[in-house]
């Protein structure tokens, strides 16, 4: 199973929502924070990826969703400094989660259309990654995106297929 974590109005909701359809989301569209967890079916070629999106609200509720996560996109808000800091401890908290020692994590830095290039690097800095990606058994893949304009999109569609049967395919599989 992908799970989508992240604070509230990260844009999570608005990234899923570019994933499945690069023309459903433009310029004018705007999103309504998710207050429970939303399904978003990812076609890629021809096979469906299944990815659970769980709202920021939820975050003290996030781990009783955990049994059975292959991978973790998380979102944080390159363009909010200041929501840096609470990603972070959510962040650390979903990590040491004995649930998900063996998920694969992809941190997405989304909003770049609205920020400078320096605060991909501010925000990389507050949450310690380099010290994150020494210290932690999981492997953190990072990714620029923007669900306006489309940056990243094409890198984090290859990062949910790489090492990852889709659910098509594994709904074969179990029916076999």
């Amino acid at each position: 199973m992908i799970i989508c974590l992240g604070p509230v109005g990260s844009g999570k909701s608005l990234l899923l929502k570019k994933l499945q359809n690069y023309d459903s989301i433009d310029s004018t569209t705007t999103a309504v924070p998710t207050m429970g967890t939303n399904i978003f079916n990812v076609k890629i070629e021809d096979r469906v990826y299944e990815i659970r999106e769980l709202g920021g609200a939820m975050a003290p509720l996030w781990s009783m969703y955990l049994n059975g996560v292959d991978k973790v996109i998380y979102v944080v808000d390159a363009s909010n400094l200041c929501q840096i800091s609470a990603a972070c401890v959510l962040l650390y908290t979903i990590l040491v989660n004995p649930a998900l020692k063996n998920a694969e994590f992809l941190l997405v830095l989304t909003k770049m259309d609205l920020s400078y290039r320096q605060m991909r690097n501010e925000a990389l800095l507050m949450l310690q990654m380099k010290r994150l990606q020494k210290e932690v058994r999981q492997n953190i893949t990072i990714a620029e995106a923007s669900a306006i304009n489309g940056e990243g999109r094409n890198e984090i569609l290859k990062w949910i297929t790489k090492n990852y049967p889709p659910a098509v395919g594994r709904q074969q599989e179990k029916n076999a």
